[in-house]
């Protein structure tokens, strides 16, 4: 059993809820789960593997996702880490896989994640500011799929009780 942080950037929640769904996934698979906002987690301690969600916003990953990859950059190279965007507001991520966007792939490349995943995201009819409200008008609603995230979890099953072998 790996003991797995799930770290996430959210600006509205969508994320959070995915974080949350991947925590659930985990720890139904039998692993100790933490699910915290990224700009809460002060160490990695205790973590044998890092999960970090991010929303997209306009290709950019969420600034509480960065911070986070960026701020433990040196423990996360010695983790086994899987990085998760969030935020096609259509079903395009649940069709096939999503290359990461420019932003991760660096971040990836900087802690040697071990993968990427994008999932769909979510948008409220009420969203507040500018563009989320105008973007609301035309692509709200909700494409974060629990099937897809348990899919994922079993696929990389494997490699999280590997890596807690290895540690």
């Amino acid at each position: 059993m790996s003991r797995i942080l799930v770290a996430y950037g959210s600006q509205r929640g969508g994320t959070a809820g995915l974080a949350a769904m991947i925590g659930d996934a985990l720890t139904d698979a039998g692993h100790q789960v933490v699910v915290s906002p990224a700009s809460e987690i002060a160490t990695l301690e205790g973590a044998d593997v890092v999960i970090v969600a991010g929303a997209l916003y306009a290709n950019r990953w969420h600034r509480d996702a960065r911070r986070f990859v960026r701020r433990n950059r040196a423990a996360l190279s010695d983790l086994p880490v899987w990085l998760v965007s969030s935020g096609p507001l259509d079903d395009t991520a649940a069709q096939g896989d999503i290359a990461p966007t420019r932003q991760v792939r660096k971040l990836m490349a900087r802690v040697g994640a071990r993968g990427h995943v994008t999932f769909g995201g979510r948008l409220s009819p009420d969203a507040k500011g500018f563009p989320a409200s105008a973007m609301a008008k035309a692509s709200a609603g909700d494409w974060r799929d629990a099937a897809q995230v348990r899919e994922w979890v079993a696929s990389i099953a494997g490699h999280l009780d590997v890596a807690r072998r290895s540690i």
